[in-house]
């Protein structure tokens, strides 16, 4: 989808837009540009595909111990978009949201949100998103 959205969006400096946040194999989708996000998500409202969103931060500990867990579930559960947003690079995103402690993951199906996970809360990330797969 990245790719797609890249060669519609403006080839190699739009897929610079995107970038997977970490060296493990995933398919994490990481947004630095609310226009970017806005489109993705518009484009999300039209299908029944599940998306699990990543708030989080750069400076944020329990963020970085979840990265790892979060790329895994990204492979595990493929027919699931996962998506991450640094609360500081899109603050609009995050407050659109109503984020206020990171991190935050918000599963969202047709444009409306179907649950939340606030806190480093591996086991129950996995049960909700496998729940509303």
């Amino acid at each position: 989808m990245g790719g797609f959205l890249s060669s519609l969006l403006g080839g190699e400096a739009a897929a610079a837009e995107y970038s997977s946040s970490s060296d493990q194999p995933s398919s994490v989708i990481a947004f630095h540009s609310t226009a970017r996000w806005q489109l993705h998500f518009n484009e999300a409202k039209e299908s029944n595909k599940l998306i699990v969103i990543d708030f989080s931060a750069t400076w944020c500990g329990p963020c970085k111990m979840m990265e790892p867990i979060f790329n895994a579930l990204s492979t595990k559960f493929a027919t699931a978009d996962f998506v991450k947003i640094d609360v500081d690079e899109l603050s609009e995103v995050a407050q659109e949201f109503g984020v206020q402690a990171m991190p935050t993951f918000v599963l969202v199906k047709k444009g409306k949100e179907v649950d939340r996970v606030i806190g480093a809360k591996k086991d129950e990330l996995e049960k909700k998103v496998q729940k509303h797969l």
